[in-house]
């Protein structure tokens, strides 16, 4: 390839007909403009632009492929090489691709190859090293593993040459294995031995003990990770995930062996790594929270590693019970101060063992945010509340007495708890009356939990409250708490009606409100018809309001018509807008009360199924609104099975295959299903972090209660 200035024919190309992360191009000729300039700064800024715009987060556009001819010529010519090439090779790498063919933007990067190929021998290593990274992401093994191979020979500085081998392992994973063996020797460089682990596990090499020993000879890792890898940026976890990926049990163990020896190592900087790798473990492997928590245990050798360790063994939840007296140890210090570390610790304790935290939040409330947050979320078996503590309580009402000083999040916390402990709370019935001013929404909600399991004079007491603030237009949690107690319809109507004609913040929860009433609410069918959208929004927010009066309407006046007319077109609006994807399950949710009435809607569900986060909810409403011989019920199970398998909507999975019951799986589902409920890997891996390990194992006995009658049957003489 002939050597043109970087920037030739950049003026010629259509920028503002391609597209980035934020729309139209026509910014990325002066960005590269920028590149190639005497300005340090503004070179440094345009870097940072184009990372943000053609490759945002990782996703590559349009304008991505217009844009790999001028970056490869800049790096040729010297323009921060190393920076650039490091940018080519993140685009090149990618796979999440909005509006561009799929790997255009890499073969973009192939086409560049006469001109990144020279940099694999650039007088500067840290070019050389990039160039190794960059080019072996353009997957033309062809053409790049030769080059690669040759300077894997020559390479002498051990960070290219690491990098060099990685590149081999990426386009010949047998090939990187055999080169790697040769140099997993102690007198090798340990950048270059850290980089041979990962090519003999990418080939899949049986992980022995001089494997093993040579990891731990590693330790502390962190300092050789690459900056260019940053699916292992933590080096000692990424290895613990590459053997647990394997799936087998002598494996698991070898990874579990690293990390024990890791926990237990007298240096701290090592311990913090086997803590890393301990997290990345219990968020991959159901066995590894009950084979690990003791090592944990073990690396608690002061109140600094306690600390570290606090939110892994609050994500445990019981099963870090043997580590409840360390977490105690540290949560229980200076109750009369704010602490930063106690709060951790408490907060960490309220999860794993929370009667042994309970006084101790008595002692310190006020003072502990995050315990007290932690408190207020949390659930335990079959949903339940924090313990009940006669000692917290009083510490609660004595606080809720001066509601003036409450700030933030204190309110609904304070109130949460009291409303998981229903009767019990009612001593605080007084505090919480005298609070409705101060923090409405929250104190009503709380009184109509407590109070509903109350004597009748303390009921009374509170319907008193409720209704001279109702009369001073108190909100929709005051009405809803006050018919809740006392039956009377009429305030919540009016209420509601207001937040449906004003199209106000809580116009959702109104119209779910509304819905939940059915025909009693009869007279809010005019303004649920005119809380409707124009029918344009595409916003999650406008989606999701219009499918909760959609089901409203339907609940309320048995309209199905309307109800269908307006879901069809949040369906198609969703299509509309990539980030509404959810807003699709919401609505197919809705559809599924619809029953047969919501048959037109089909093609609409059918055209979910293919999407993982949408086809659980899908096949929920397929198998609802039925249809006379129209149903695939393996298909639709495929779908549902997909959707558990890549995480997309487990739960929502589990009701999918409930419904469509045990004879819609084929042998091959069952075997499927059989590995997710009683495997070792975890189903669950995504979305809040203290919830993520407790829905696994709701979603592990649901599995599980889904294949009884399966094996019952195999098991019937």
């Amino acid at each position: 390839m002939d050597h043109v200035h970087p920037l030739h024919g950049l003026d010629a190309q259509p920028w503002h007909s391609h597209s980035h992360a934020y729309g139209s191009a026509e910014d990325v000729p002066q960005l590269l403009r920028a590149l190639t300039g005497g300005d340090v700064d503004a070179a440094e800024e345009a870097l940072s632009e184009l990372y943000g715009s053609v490759l945002h987060q990782g996703t590559v556009y349009a304008a991505s492929v217009a844009t790999v001819p001028f970056l490869a010529r800049i790096a040729a010519a010297g323009h921060r090489t190393a920076d650039v090439l490091a940018l080519l090779g993140g685009m090149a790498e990618s796979e999440d691709e909005y509006g561009v063919a799929p790997g255009a933007v890499r073969a973009a990067a192939a086409d560049q190859l006469p001109l990144l190929l020279p940099l694999l021998t650039s007088p500067d290593p840290e070019v050389r090293r990039t160039a190794a990274w960059t080019v072996s992401h353009t997957r033309a093994t062809a053409t790049v593993l030769p080059a690669l191979r040759a300077r894997w020979a020559e390479e002498s500085e051990p960070s290219a040459r690491a990098e060099a081998l990685a590149g081999i392992a990426r386009l010949d994973p047998q090939s990187g294995a055999a080169a790697a063996a040769a140099v997993l020797d102690p007198s090798q460089p340990a950048a270059v031995r850290m980089a041979a682990v990962f090519a003999s596990l990418d080939a899949g090499v049986p992980w022995t003990e001089p494997m093993h020993t040579t990891m731990l000879s590693l330790l502390p890792a962190d300092p050789l990770r690459s900056d260019l890898d940053l699916g292992r940026g933590e080096p000692l976890a990424a290895v613990v995930e590459a053997l647990l990926g394997r799936g087998r049990r002598t494996e698991r163990e070898r990874a579990f062996a690293l990390i024990d020896a890791a926990l237990r190592d007298n240096r701290a900087e090592v311990r913090a790594e086997g803590l890393w790798a301990a997290d990345r473990a219990c968020s991959l492997s159901r066995s590894a929270s009950r084979r690990l928590v003791r090592d944990l245990r073990a690396a608690a050798v002061d109140d600094e590693s306690v600390t570290a360790m606090s939110s892994l063994l609050g994500r445990l939840g019981s099963v870090a019970e043997p580590a409840a007296d360390i977490l105690a140890s540290v949560a229980g210090r200076n109750p009369e101060h704010e602490d930063d570390h106690a709060d951790e610790a408490l907060a960490a304790l309220v999860l794993v063992a929370p009667t042994k935290a309970a006084p101790l939040m008595a002692a310190g409330l006020g003072r502990r945010p995050r315990a007290l947050d932690a408190a207020a979320r949390f659930e335990g078996p079959e949903d339940s509340g924090f313990p009940y503590s006669r000692d917290l309580l009083d510490a609660v009402r004595d606080h809720l007495a001066r509601p003036e000083a409450l700030r933030g999040n204190t309110p609904w916390q304070l109130t949460n708890l009291l409303a998981g402990w229903g009767a019990e709370a009612a001593p605080a019935l007084p505090e919480l009356c005298a609070a409705l001013t101060h923090f409405p929404g929250q104190a009503a909600w709380a009184i109509g939990c407590v109070a509903a399991e109350c004597a009748p004079p303390e009921r009374a007491r509170a319907v008193s409250s409720l209704r001279a603030v109702a009369a001073e237009g108190g909100g929709l949690s005051v009405a809803k708490a006050l018919y809740g107690l006392d039956g009377q319809i009429t305030p919540l109507l009016q209420c509601l009606e207001q937040h449906l004609r004003r199209g106000t913040s809580e116009l959702t929860e109104a119209a779910r409100t509304a819905g939940a009433l059915g025909p009693r609410a009869a007279a809010l069918a005019q303004a649920l018809r005119e809380a409707l959208s124009d029918s344009e929004g595409d916003t999650t927010t406008v989606l999701d309001a219009d499918t909760a009066v959609a089901e409203a309407l339907w609940r309320v006046t048995g309209d199905a018509e309307g109800a269908v007319a307006v879901l069809d077109s949040v369906f198609a609006r969703a299509q509309q807008n990539p980030w509404a994807r959810w807003s699709v399950g919401r609505a197919a949710r809705a559809t599924v009360h619809l029953g047969p009435a919501g048959r037109p809607l089909a093609p609409r569900l059918k055209a979910a199924l293919d999407d993982p986060a949408q086809a659980a909810a899908a096949v929920l409403a397929l198998v609802a609104v039925g249809g006379p011989a129209s149903l695939d019920r393996t298909a639709l199970a495929e779908a549902a099975l997909s959707s558990a398998e890549s995480d997309a909507d487990p739960a929502g999975a589990c009701d999918a295959l409930e419904a469509l019951g045990p004879d819609a799986l084929t042998g091959d589902q069952r075997r499927r299903l059989a590995v997710l409920a009683d495997g070792d890997a975890r189903v669950v891996r995504s979305g809040v972090e203290t919830h993520v390990l407790r829905q696994d194992e709701a979603f592990r006995d649901r599995a599980q209660a889904l294949l009884t009658p399966v094996r019952a049957d195999s098991a019937a003489p």
